[in-house]
């Protein structure tokens, strides 16, 4: 079903390690409870049960899908919840053995029995979660929602999908695949930045929209700044230690700042040699996946073990490629980067469970690449063919993390992604897009059929590939 998606469904501020195993079952669980108010039964409710199935349930405890469970159960909005405060939370639940549904009636809650790791797969998708609450009269109260990456949410019958596809009518641009862009491009003589904002201006204000859109970035700057000033060993047990730290001291030096925004302008003024800017788009990268690794606050781009790629590439512009940037550019890099993941998102999947890791790192990395065309002054083919060129040489990538963390491999391939999205980039601009081989919506209906071929144990089980050729005990 053809549906609308917004820029802001594409980029979302959320809680890490995982965008469908945590941020998803989260947004699940708020869900449940509206069900539960709308039924006017919440205050009937004696216990909660929940299921979790297939990829949820066997990589679920290392990208924190309980606790995630847990605090959604109990009102918290993974958004604004100050991060500092979930520890306690979750300590209060597990040592008093109760819960506080919807942060208003407490409920009896033993984590270890309410919340069931079952490894068998649902058909519809593998990523799904059923909420159970047990009445005061006896009656049951069921709902099965499935987390299909990026921290969507859905149920079988896609009633929101219903909604969006009304919402979709009344964009003056509707737009299910790249070539659909590129022809409003071509008839309104417009950018993709340019028909992105009028699709957006439909369902919002300009000061909604240029607001949301800087709130976003400078969430994705924070996340930089606390990465690259946070050190010592991630949580999860596999010991991996902070590397953004030292890589970021090696690179600043002794320079002087007080925020994230005069620490961009002290990183504008180091030296740029190609080594140089290596390090620094790494830096950035693990700066992002590493805060993501330790339960803290990204933004999905568009999901959260890729949450790293969007923000190093479009700092990259910002401190080495164009000093005189504004938040005029800022706000066209994050409007073509959402559009471009949109279409990846109707066309294949974003989600690591169904599609492996071409599916987060590669859609990254792709739409990375075309946000960055366009602020550098390409063409809309050009935008579209360095998305593709992204992808291409992601396809086939697989999910396998060590003890289902967000860790190993998946915060350096972070720093990869965001290397390959300039490499792309960069051979966009020096390319004539009339001779692509490649359309980027040949590259999207490969990137589904690989994924559709892909065995199951390379997609975010945990079954296959490092996270069994490397133990827990080898870290």
């Amino acid at each position: 079903m053809e549906e609308c998606i917004s820029v802001f469904d594409m980029l979302k501020i959320g809680v890490g390690p995982s965008s469908s195993h945590t941020l998803g079952p989260w947004r699940a669980a708020e869900r449940f409870l509206s069900e539960l108010k709308s039924e006017n039964i919440s205050s009937k409710v004696i216990r909660v049960k929940v299921d979790l199935y297939g990829s949820l349930s066997l990589t679920g405890k290392g990208h924190a899908t309980d606790l995630a469970i847990m605090l959604g159960l109990s009102g918290q909005d993974p958004e604004y919840i100050p991060i500092q405060d979930i520890a306690g939370i979750i300590k209060v639940i597990e040592d008093k053995n109760e819960i506080k549904l919807d942060n208003e009636f407490v409920i009896p809650f033993y984590f270890l029995q309410d919340i069931v790791f079952n490894k068998n797969f649902l058909p519809f998708h593998a990523n799904g979660l059923t909420f159970n609450a047990f009445l005061s009269d006896d009656a049951t109260y069921s709902s099965t929602f499935y987390s299909i990456g990026g921290g969507f949410v859905v149920k079988e019958e896609r009633i929101n999908a219903k909604k969006k596809l009304e919402i979709k009518r009344t964009f003056p641009f509707p737009i299910q695949n790249a070539e659909e862009l590129l022809n409003y491009t071509i008839s309104e003589n417009k950018s993709i930045s340019e028909i992105v904002f009028e699709n957006e201006k439909s369902m919002r204000s300009e000061t909604e929209i240029d607001s949301e859109l800087i709130r976003i970035w400078n969430t994705m700057l924070e996340c930089m700044y606390i990465g690259c000033h946070s050190e010592g060993i991630l949580p999860g047990g596999l010991n991996v230690r902070r590397r953004a730290f030292d890589m970021h001291q090696g690179l600043i030096g002794l320079a002087n700042y007080n925020s994230p925004q005069t620490w961009l302008e002290e990183i504008r003024k180091t030296e740029v040699k190609f080594r140089q800017i290596l390090k620094w788009v790494s830096c950035f990268a693990l700066a992002v996946n590493e805060v993501n690794a330790a339960l803290g606050r990204v933004v999905t781009a568009p999901t959260n073990g890729s949450a790293g790629v969007i923000p190093a590439v479009l700092m990259y512009y910002l401190v080495i490629e164009n000093h005189n940037a504004s938040e005029k550019e800022i706000k066209q890099f994050l409007l073509v980067a959402g559009e471009i993941g949109s279409i990846f998102k109707k066309g294949s999947t974003i989600s690591a469970a169904m599609g492996g890791c071409q599916a987060e790192i590669g859609v990254s990395s792709a739409m990375a690449a075309a946000a960055l065309v366009e602020v550098m002054g390409g063409t809309p083919d050009q935008v579209l063919m360095a998305a593709e060129i992204a992808m291409e040489h992601h396809l086939g990538l697989t999910c396998d993390p060590i003890g289902g963390l967000v860790q190993i491999p998946c915060i350096e391939r972070n720093t990869m992604g965001a290397i390959k999205a300039i490499n792309a980039a960069e051979l966009a601009m020096e390319t004539d897009a009339k001779n692509a081989k490649v359309p980027l919506d040949k590259v999207i209906d490969t990137m589904w059929q690989t994924a559709k071929d892909m065995n199951s144990k390379y997609k975010e089980t945990s079954e296959g590939g490092l996270a069994i050729a490397v133990n827990m005990a080898d870290c």
